[in-house]
C-alpha cells in the first residue's frame, strides 16, 4: 500500500503560509500550488462540498454507543501496550469505529486530556469528515489510508493546535475498514515517526484481530456442528464474516431463498431476536427460524439457526387433478411428464405407501424424494442409504433398524437392483419385521432402481413396494431446460450469468443421456471459463454441440470432442476442420453425421 509521506515537523514561518494557504481556500480564493499538499487540499474540497463549518468543531455525539466491541477488545492489549511506552508524553491513542465514532481515548497526561475535551475528541463523538472536516480520523477513512494531518492542514480552526497521525484497522479476513487507530498530540510535540507508530500500532491490532476471529469462528463452528447432529433438516451458522449452511440448505432451498434466510438471521447480530421468526419463501413455503446466539461479553458475534419449512397455504392441487406448476422445494419444470411423476411419489408419500422410483440416470429421483419429505414433514428425518451399504455393512444394517425402529420420518435405499440374491433376501426379511412392528410413528420407505429388469430373486424384495413410479428422462421434458438452466446457474452461485436464447436451443437438440445431472454438470464446466454476461452456443462444451442418441465409449467421445474444437476453430469450415485434424473430407462428413453434431457457419 501507498501512503502519503507524513507531513514534516514545520516551522513557523511554514505554519503562517499554510495558515493563510488555508484563509484563501474558505475565502474561496484561489491557493498557490505546492503550499497545501494534494491529500489535504482534496480534503478540504470535499469538506467545504459537504458544507462543514470551519469557524467551529461541532462532532455528533451519540448517547448510546456501544464501546466494548470486537474490535476494542481485540485492540485493548494493544493500545495499553503503546500507552504504558509513552507514558510521561503527551500523546493520545484514538481508537474508532469504520464510521469515525470514537470507541476509546487514552492518555496519561491530564492537561492534554482536558484540552481533548474541549475538542469534544472523546469517546461516543463522531470524528467523520463529513461533520468535523480535515482531521487525522475522518481524512484516513475518505481516503482508505494512513495519513498525518498538521496544525492549520485541520479544516476546523480549533484543531489547529494538535497534529493527528491516523491509519486504517483492515479486517483480516475482508480486508475491509474496521475502524482507525489515532495519534493525536500538541503540534510543538510532532514527530516525523508519528504516522510510522500510527501504521505499527493499526497492523498490530489486525493482528490481535485475526486470533480473536479464529477463536469466535471456531465456537460458531462447534456449535453448528453439534445442531447438525440434533436435528435432520436445514441448518445454518452466520457470523459477522462467514455464513456456513449444511446440505439440506444447499439442496432445498432456491438460491434466492438462502439469501434471504441468511439476511433475516443476519439481522440477529445486531438485534438479537427473542422469539422465532416466520418468512415466506419464494416457493410459496412457510419458513420458521430458531435462533441460537453465540455471545461474548454480551455481544452477539454469530448464530446458528434452525430452519423449519411447512407447505401449509402454498398447494392448491386438488385431489386425483395433475398439477400445472412445480412448487416443491427446490425442483423446477413444468412438463406434464415431470409433473406427473412428482405428484405420484407425492401421492404415496400422503398414503404412507412404500415405494420404488425409477428411472434413468440423473433424472432427479433423489432430489423428488427430498423435496417431498421436505414439502411435507421437514422435522422429520431424512436419511439416505446405499443398498450395496446395507448388503455388506454391519454398522449399515444397524443403522437401518435404528431408522426403522419407530423413529419416522423417511429412509431411502438407493441402487438396489444392483444387489445380488442374497443381498436382497436379507434386505427384504430386515424391511419386512419393521413393517411388522406397525410403530405408532411408522417410517416411510423408498427404493431407487430399475425394476423392470428384476429376476426372481430381487422379486421378493419389490413385493415390499407395491407402487412403481418412474420419473421420466429429460428429454421428455426437454422444455424444461428453459428454467432447468437458470436454477442450476443459481445454485452455482452464478445468478449475474445467463444464457442466450440460441444456446437454450442448441441444449435443447442434444438427447442428454446423464439427464438434468448431465445439464448441471455442462453448467458447471461453463462457468470455470465464463463468470458473467451471456452465455453464447460456441461457449458450450462438445457433449452440447451434437444430437446423438446413444452413449459414446470413452474414445468416441474424445473424437468428438475434437471434431466439435475443429469446426468451431474452422468457423464451421468442414474443409479447413478435416484438415487440420488430419483426416479426409469424407471421413469428417461421415463422422458428423455419426455423431449428430450440429454443424453452423460463423
Amino acid at each position: 500500500m501507498v501512503v502519503p509521506a507524513p507531513a514534516p515537523q514545520r516551522t513557523r514561518p511554514q505554519q503562517d503560509l499554510l495558515s493563510k494557504s488555508r484563509e484563501r481556500f474558505l475565502t474561496s480564493e484561489s491557493v498557490e500550488p505546492g503550499r497545501v499538499r494534494d491529500p489535504i487540499l482534496a480534503s478540504w474540497l470535499r469538506s467545504r462540498r459537504w458544507g462543514v463549518v470551519a469557524d467551529h468543531v461541532k462532532p455528533l455525539y451519540q448517547a448510546d454507543f456501544e464501546p466494548d466491541t470486537p474490535l476494542a477488545r481485540s485492540a485493548l492489549p494493544v493500545i495499553l501496550r503503546l500507552q504504558e511506552s509513552l507514558d510521561g508524553q503527551r500523546i493520545s491513542v484514538i481508537l474508532t469505529d469504520a464510521d469515525g465514532l470514537v470507541l476509546s481515548q487514552m492518555t496519561t497526561d491530564p492537561d492534554f486530556q482536558r484540552h481533548l475535551e474541549r475538542v469534544q475528541l472523546a469517546p461516543g463523538f463522531s470524528y467523520s469528515e463529513r461533520l468535523v472536516g480535515t482531521n487525522g480520523i475522518g481524512t484516513a477513512l475518505e481516503g482508505g489510508r494512513a495519513i498525518c494531518v498538521f496544525g492549520h492542514e485541520h479544516y476546523a480552526e480549533h484543531l489547529e493546535d494538535l497534529a493527528c497521525a491516523a491509519a486504517p484497522i483492515r479486517h483480516p479476513l475482508t480486508g475491509m475498514t474496521v475502524g482507525i487507530v489515532d495519534l493525536t498530540c500538541l503540534c510543538v510535540d510532532a514527530g516525523p515517526l508519528l504516522i510510522t507508530l500510527a501504521k505499527t500500532t493499526a497492523e498490530q491490532i489486525q493482528q490481535a484481530l485475526v486470533a480473536d476471529s479464529r477463536t469466535r469462528a471456531v465456537r460458531l463452528f462447534e456449535e453448528y456442528l453439534r445442531t447438525c447432529k440434533g436435528t435432520g433438516g436445514i441448518v445454518f451458522a452466520v457470523g459477522k464474516d462467514v455464513v456456513v449452511m449444511n446440505d439440506h440448505a444447499r439442496q432445498l432451498l432456491d438460491p434466492n431463498d438462502q439469501s434471504l434466510l441468511v439476511e433475516q438471521a443476519g439481522e440477529t447480530l445486531t438485534e438479537p431476536a427473542s422469539r422465532p421468526a416466520q418468512i415466506t419463501l419464494s416457493s410459496g413455503a412457510e419458513a420458521r427460524l430458531y435462533w441460537h446466539p453465540l455471545r461474548e461479553a454480551e455481544l452477539v458475534y454469530g448464530a446458528v439457526v434452525e430452519v423449519k419449512l411447512s407447505s401449509a397455504g402454498h398447494r392448491h392441487t386438488r385431489a386425483g387433478e395433475p398439477p400445472t406448476r412445480q412448487d416443491l422445494p427446490g425442483l423446477v419444470g413444468s412438463g406434464s411428464l415431470w409433473l406427473r411423476g412428482c405428484s405420484e411419489v407425492e401421492s404415496a408419500y400422503e398414503s404412507g405407501e412404500w415405494l420404488a422410483l425409477e428411472g434413468e440416470r440423473g433424472v432427479g429421483k433423489l432430489a423428488v424424494l427430498r423435496a417431498i419429505h421436505q414439502a411435507h414433514n421437514p422435522a422429520a428425518r431424512f436419511r439416505v442409504i446405499e443398498a450395496e451399504d446395507v448388503a455388506g455393512s454391519a454398522p449399515s444394517v444397524q443403522l437401518l433398524r435404528e431408522l426403522l425402529d419407530g423413529a419416522g420420518g423417511a429412509v431411502v435405499v438407493r441402487h438396489i437392483d444392483r444387489l445380488r440374491p442374497d443381498a436382497c433376501l436379507k434386505l427384504a426379511d430386515e424391511l419386512r419385521t419393521a413393517r411388522a412392528q406397525q410403530h405408532e410413528r411408522p417410517v416411510w420407505v423408498a427404493v431407487t432402481g430399475n425394476v423392470a429388469t428384476t429376476t426372481d430373486d430381487q422379486s421378493e424384495l419389490f413385493r415390499l413396494f407395491p407402487r412403481t413410479v418412474e420419473i421420466p428422462p429429460l428429454r421428455h421434458h426437454i422444455d424444461d431446460l428453459a428454467e432447468l438452466v437458470p436454477f442450476f446457474l443459481r445454485r452455482l452461485n452464478r445468478s449475474e450469468l445467463v444464457c442466450s436464447g440460441e444456446a437454450i436451443k442448441l441444449m435443447m437438440r442434444a438427447s442428454w443421456p446423464g439427464n438434468t445431472q448431465q445439464v448441471c454438470d455442462v453448467l458447471n464446466e461453463v462457468v470455470h471459463h465464463r463468470r458473467t454476461g451471456v452465455i453464447q452456443p460456441a461457449e458450450l462444451p462438445p457433449e452440447c454441440q451434437t444430437v446423438s442418441r446413444r452413449v459414446l465409449s470413452p474414445l468416441e467421445s474424445m473424437e468428438r470432442d475434437a471434431i466439435v474444437r475443429g469446426l468451431l476453430n474452422a468457423s464451421g469450415r468442414k474443409d479447413e476442420a478435416a484438415r487440420s485434424l488430419g483426416m479426409s473430407r469424407a471421413t469428417i462428413y461421415r463422422k458428423i453425421h455419426e455423431y449428430g453434431i450440429v454443424t453452423r457457419r460463423t
